[in-house]
């Protein structure tokens, strides 16, 4: 027995002579005891703490009227949760909070539908609706969060229908009460009533000789209806024919306007060929797109070719200049270059025209936009893509119109009557108006970003600049083939013939060839220009065949259809108007002369029949009605009536009736609000979150630091073969291990106590117990690996995991799934929780010493093993951590 106390001694003297060893040892006290205090100081208050939890509530009720009493039931919640704080209730509209709770802003959404209010009132209705509250929760933020959110909505949904109890049992109540004292102040009456109702059972036989009478009277009404109704009927269908002789005079008057516009009609149908040959073309374009692709791949290889001798001009360019600089061979090198220049002026001349088509299709494209956000057949995204290729075509047309301006510029510069500044002028409107489109899209485009509809104003300002736009590049096209093209010629002509007048006007050619560098760069863009557009063109192509061929199928279906139409109205207008137009005078005179006073003489007769045959009618059936259905059964009502009367004054109290009824509302209709009150009695009460789990922390631990143990210390003994048995070193490093355990719970057991100042309510037992739980949780974890190495560590480990989840620490363990309920009576922390629960929440003795036994028996089966294996298995584990060694990576 000294071997193992002398084991148990040197292990404290080396740690002692050790600082760096010393220190460590501290920490694995104290370290254990952090896990357990800080996850019950994360978790002391959680459900006191549930104000910070944000849920979002979006009231929409809009509210209701009952009885003409306005009632907003969905404010009511909203000011009353404003009040609460047992949640972060946070009030936003509908879309934020729906955004916010996808986001994780929120846990959980509360939205009250804007019938909420309404619904309530439908309790008055044959088929009341239950009001409804929408909750949303995001169930993936955190697992328990769903739960307390939930319990708000709950808390909600039973303030409301309390309240609501509560209101309506009020209100019925409070209007028994005022039954109550109207019956006590109409008591005299009733009396009188008693008295007059026996006073009409003596005259009975009276009533009916006078119903006999009644009856005879009623045969002669049938007669004297069918009169009467017939003058009712003609009565009632005067507003109609007083509507139809307004829509006369009307008629009357448009005459003048069907007449214009029977004449249009006729000369539409003139022009029907016309319009027929104009779908015919359409029709001819869409069977001949194939052509117009053609052509627009020539205009692009015409452009392309364009582009190559431009840059073979300006390629020639440098070795012109420094040719002129050389004085003499400058003539001739000159007239080289104004040669190949003249090639490509004349390649210019369509390209420019191009450009000028493709900038009014742009200006046309404008007023398409235009027209589709005007008559609505456009959404806000499609319009937004449109407005933004648009933006950016307005942008190259702006910079195409400069270029183009530059260059007239400089041709009209060396012409002598200046014949291309009209031009310029329009060209500048022309960008001006560009200018205006462009600023224009773009505040068009902000609110279609949003998804919204453009102002009108907006809309119509845009639609003017982009037709002035258009008439403006119309006007400049009509002028070109006639007059630009040959003023552009000429004034190039004019620019070479300087150049070329030799040597003599070297000066004059060294001015002019900038300008003409200049034109040739400026050709240079306007080829590019043009040929990206016709490129962007030739890509939209597809879309544009597309949308002919749809025009072409509807003008092939529609078309008969129209000029049916245009014939049949075109026939009517030369037939039959003229006939119509007479009779239409003859009823508009009666209208004005004739019609109010035979109206006068239907209504008064008509109200004469009204007012007294009904009245009349009325009294008649009434009597005749009670006479043959009711008189009989009034007679043995009347006579029930007095003989019930007789019997409740002789049985009942009519004073007692009325007490009864004016009882106190207020505590009645709380009473029907909330009949049964819940009485909470706590037999082990604990204040807070955190004192209730410290028994499960506590034990997880103590658990956990016995695995620091022996992950970091040593189990076997050297020179244990020379001197010491395994029975030695077993239990003689097992008390080490025991004491070191042994100051890890009294470190975790009175920092519970002391530093957190947990609950509980036997405090001495409370530390006791850790000690006690320490040491059988160290005989375990110390055997398995004492017995079984690296191995023993990993089962310690896996104890651990399956303990945490079937001991019943965190959630009863009757909610939890089969195999760790089958496995919760054989582990150690299953009777460790509960021990340490009994000493926080107050003990019940037996079931103390039931744990405590349990306990004892895993103490002592852990010795046991240790006894039995470990002799036996330690060569064994020896050899397997010589192996384990060898890998440099396991100690």
């Amino acid at each position: 027995m000294w071997k193992v106390f002398q084991i148990y001694k040197n292990d404290w003297v080396n740690v002692f002579k050790t600082p760096i060893a010393l220190f460590l040892i501290i920490a694995l006290m104290i370290l254990p005891s952090l896990y357990a205090w800080f996850n019950l100081k994360a978790s002391w208050d959680p459900y006191g703490n549930t104000s910070h939890i944000p849920i979002a509530v979006s009231n929409a009720d809009e509210g209701a009227v009952l009885r003409d009493r306005n009632i907003d039931v969905g404010k009511e919640i909203v000011n009353t949760l404003k009040k609460n704080n047992a949640l972060g209730w946070t009030f936003v509209s509908e879309k934020k909070a729906s955004r916010g709770l996808e986001h994780g802003d929120y846990y959980a959404t509360i939205y009250i539908p804007k019938d909420f209010s309404k619904r309530i009132t439908t309790l008055l209705d044959a088929q009341p609706k239950k009001p409804e509250i929408i909750y949303s929760v995001n169930e993936k933020i955190n697992a328990i969060a769903p739960k307390i959110t939930s319990k708000g909505a709950s808390t909600i949904t039973e303030n409301v229908s309390s309240n609501f109890v509560k209101t309506v049992s009020k209100a019925v109540l409070t209007e028994f009460n005022k039954i109550g004292i109207e019956l006590q102040r109409e008591l005299p009456t009733i009396l009188k009533m008693e008295n007059l109702l026996f006073e009409l059972e003596k005259h009975l036989p009276d009533i009916q000789d006078m119903g006999n009478k009644a009856l005879e009277f009623e045969k002669k009404l049938p007669e004297i209806r069918k009169q009467g109704q017939k003058i009712i009927a003609l009565e009632k269908m005067l507003p109609e024919i007083n509507q139809s002789s307004k829509q006369i005079l009307k008629l009357e008057d448009k005459l003048p306007e069907l007449k214009n516009i029977g004449n249009e009609i006729v000369t539409l149908q003139t022009k029907l060929p016309d319009i027929q040959k104009a779908a015919n073309k359409v029709t001819e374009i869409d069977q001949h797109f194939d052509t117009i692709q053609k052509g627009i791949q020539t205009a692009l290889d015409d452009t392309a070719k364009a582009q190559k001798i431009i840059q073979a001009a300006q390629g020639s360019m440098p070795k012109v200049e420094q040719v002129v600089g050389n004085g003499k061979e400058m003539a001739a090198a000159a007239n080289d270059f104004l040669n190949k220049s003249e090639a490509t002026f004349a390649s210019m001349i369509p390209i420019v025209k191009q450009n000028l088509l493709l900038l009014k299709q742009t200006a046309d494209t404008v007023n398409g936009l235009t027209n589709s956000l005007k008559d609505n057949s456009i959404n806000p995204e499609s319009a937004l893509q449109m407005s933004q290729a648009l933006d950016e075509q307005l942008t190259n047309g702006i910079n195409e119109i400069n270029r183009t301006i530059e260059m007239f510029t400089r041709i009209n510069e060396n012409m002598p009557n200046k014949p291309l500044t009209g031009v310029i002028q329009k060209l500048g409107d022309t960008k001006a108006k560009f200018e205006q489109q462009l600023s224009l899209v773009r505040k068009i485009e902000v609110p279609l970003k949003e998804g919204k509809q453009p102002n009108s104003q907006l809309i119509s300002q845009l639609n003017q600049t982009s037709q002035q736009a258009s008439e403006l590049l119309n006007n400049i096209l009509d002028r070109y083939d006639s007059e630009i093209a040959p003023n552009m010629t000429e004034g190039y002509k004019k620019l070479i013939q300087v150049a070329k007048d030799s040597v003599s006007v070297l000066n004059t050619a060294k001015e002019k060839l900038p300008d003409i560098k200049q034109i040739l760069q400026d050709s240079a863009k306007a080829a590019n220009f043009g040929y990206d557009r016709l490129e962007q063109l030739q890509q939209d192509l597809p879309d544009i065949e597309k949308k002919v061929h749809e025009t072409v199928q509807k003008i092939q279906t529609v078309m008969p259809k129209v000029v049916q139409g245009v014939n049949a109205a075109a026939n009517f207008f030369h037939n039959d108007f003229p006939k119509l137009e007479p009779k239409i005078h003859k009823a508009a005179d009666f209208v004005r002369n004739d019609l109010p006073g035979v109206e006068n003489d239907i209504r008064r007769v008509a109200e004469l029949i009204r007012t007294k045959l009904p009245e009349v009618e009325e009294a008649a059936h009434k009597i005749a009605n009670l006479v043959r259905n009711d008189l009989p059964n009034l007679e043995k009502a009347v006579k029930n009536a007095a003989n019930k009367v007789r019997k409740f004054n002789n049985e009942e109290n009519l004073g007692d009736i009325i007490e009864l009824l004016k009882n106190d509302i207020n505590k009645e209709s709380d009473f029907l609000a909330n009949p049964v009150l819940l009485k909470e009695h706590k037999v082990f009460p604990i204040p807070n979150y955190g004192s209730a789990n410290s028994p499960f922390y506590t034990t997880l631990s103590l658990w956990v630091g016995a695995l620091l143990l022996i992950s970091l210390l040593r189990v076997d003994v050297e020179n244990r073969e020379s001197f010491y048995s395994p029975y030695h070193e077993y239990f003689g490093r097992f008390l080490t291990f025991a004491t070191i355990g042994l100051f890890q719970a009294l470190i975790v057991t009175l920092g519970d106590l002391f530093l957190l100042k947990a609950y509980v309510a036997d405090k001495v037992p409370f530390i006791l117990s850790g000690i006690f739980i320490s040491f059988v949780f160290m005989s375990i974890v110390y055997t398995l690996v004492s017995i079984f190495g690296n191995v023993g560590k990993g089962l310690a480990i896996i104890l651990l995991v399956l303990q945490i989840s079937g001991s019943g620490g965190t959630f009863p363990i009757q909610v939890t799934p089969p195999f760790f309920r089958a496995i919760n009576p054989f582990l150690p922390f299953t009777y460790a929780i509960n021990l340490m629960r009994e000493t926080v929440g107050g003990m019940v003795h037996d079931l103390v010493i039931h744990n405590i036994l349990f306990l004892l028996l895993f103490l002592i089966i852990g010795f046991a093993l240790g006894i039995l294996l470990k002799k036996p298995l330690a060569k064994h584990t020896e050899k397997i951590a010589e192996l384990a060694k060898k890998s440099k990576l396991i100690h």
